[in-house]
């Protein structure tokens, strides 16, 4: 049996070509095989097609079809975020530049724990994340240390970072404990239980925001000394995409000494805008900032970030390990990557962020930003003037709320698994007002009017009458 060939390497370009025509062909048979945004047939039927085509998991001996065969049933079993009618979570279409740097990122396979493993990516997330973290603290007028930012898996991992940094920010002095709206992200509460930190306090948000009155009792009431609370926003809420008042939160942060985290997972993205960017007037404020690129900024799965104003609170995630930053080969400059990350091995997800905005720079990023949003407003204009649905409200940035005028939950429900199971369409929920709501987030560019339109009808000959 001949040794496998390499991605990398002299032999790795020659290797990969008939690969990737086979990977691109399978693709293209997947989506014709599905025929629509997601697999019919529900859960048990994609099972099924996946069991019949994997066969036995591990042979005896291995299958020359296998590439093909396994990719092809992947793609025939796929949500495709590329697909009009596929618009239910904050899971985005990736753009094809930024595809094609991932690819590059696994053929050389950089690993961001040392820097003899990851010489020209190490210096590459440096730039690339300080530029970001300049982006966001762009309107800082106040003194302050040098931004930076960490790349983490997503906005889950990156709030968990906020509360851990805001947690050693308090050192000997004590705990922290997590004051958010009731529309923040789950992600939240589970971190501040991960940490071992106290029951998150929860603020009313009634009109899906964090009321700033709420906030203020909030913050006067509760005991402990200045600087043992810890604020989180939220800059595009996962059901509506509402952004909380920011600069409001800001100063009551600064009156009651309470350190403020902005979750922006979705919202951020709004910075490439120059029409939208002033909706996050306050963002600066902020002592931490999350940001998800595989929202609005089109990046293949993972590609969050932990923006922080001051680079000086990173020096708590410093870790030595002797193999990995020995202190002779720091001394003798030799980066140290241990502190930029929880995780020991990582791969260079800031390859196709760097690649996207060389590529596409702030006009082209914000253009789509721009685009998705007007795509919100227009589907919002067809469901306002149809007598036969709801609309919740008028969009923020690219989510849209509607329901069947008249229906019961229980048909709200319904109406959207059963178009799940049909593979016609992706809705979202949302419970929002004491009521079920069905969810559109707009995140793909190429999404036109009839498609628009075309979602709508479905919605409607799949209600009850």
């Amino acid at each position: 049996m001949s040794t496998p060939p390499l991605a990398s390497g002299p032999e790795g370009p020659g290797a990969l070509r008939p690969l990737l025509d086979t990977v691109l062909d399978a693709l293209g048979e997947g989506a014709a095989a599905r025929g629509g945004p997601l697999p019919a047939g529900g859960p048990e039927a994609v099972a099924r097609h996946v069991r019949d085509a994997v066969g036995e998991v591990l042979p005896r001996e291995g299958r020359e079809d296998a590439l093909r065969v396994l990719v092809r049933a992947l793609a025939a079993g796929a949500a495709d975020p590329a697909d009009p009618l596929c618009a239910a979570h904050l899971h985005c279409p990736p753009l094809a530049v930024a595809v094609a740097a991932d690819l590059a990122a696994a053929v050389l396979n950089p690993s961001l724990d040392s820097w003899d493993q990851a010489p020209a990516a190490s210096a590459l997330e440096a730039l690339v994340a300080a530029a970001l973290a300049a982006e966001v603290y762009a309107g800082a007028d106040e003194p302050q240390g040098r931004a930076d930012a960490l790349v983490t898996t997503g906005g889950t991992e990156s709030n968990q970072l906020a509360l851990l940094l805001a947690r050693e920010a308090r050192g000997a002095r004590g705990g922290v404990r997590l004051v958010c709206g009731a529309n923040a992200h789950h992600s939240l509460h589970r971190a501040a239980w991960l940490l071992g930190l106290p029951e998150p306090v929860v603020v009313p948000a009634p009109a899906g925001t964090m009321d700033p009155a709420a906030l203020d009792e909030a913050l006067t009431e509760l005991p402990g000394p200045r600087g043992s609370l810890l604020v989180a926003a939220t800059a595009g809420t996962t059901d509506a995409g509402l952004l909380d008042p920011l600069a409001d939160i800001a100063d009551l942060c600064a009156a009651h000494g309470a350190r403020l985290h902005i979750d922006a997972a979705y919202g951020g993205g709004l910075l490439f805008s120059d029409r939208h960017r002033a909706r996050l007037d306050g963002l600066h404020r902020a002592d931490t900032v999350t940001l998800d690129l595989h929202k609005l900024g089109w990046q293949p799965v993972a590609a969050g970030l932990l923006a922080v104003r001051n680079a000086s609170d990173l020096a708590v995630l410093q870790h030595s390990a002797d193999y990995l930053n020995a202190d002779d080969d720091t001394e003798a400059g030799l980066p140290d990557l241990l502190g930029r990350s929880l995780r020991t091995t990582r791969r260079p997800d800031i390859l196709k962020i760097a690649v996207t905005l060389a590529a596409l720079g702030r006009a082209g990023l914000g253009a789509l930003v721009d685009q998705v949003c007007a795509q919100a407003a227009e589907l919002a204009d067809l469901i306002a003037a149809h007598p036969g649905f709801e609309l919740y409200d008028r969009p923020v940035i690219s989510t849209v709320l509607f329901r069947p005028a008249g229906a019961p939950d229980a048909a709200v429900a319904a109406v959207r698994r059963t178009l799940l199971h049909e593979g016609r369409t992706v809705l979202g929920r949302a419970a929002l007002d004491g009521r079920l709501w069905l969810k559109v987030t707009l995140l793909n560019p190429h999404t036109r009017p009839g498609d628009l339109a075309t979602l709508l009808k479905l919605v409607e000959g799949h209600t009850p009458r």
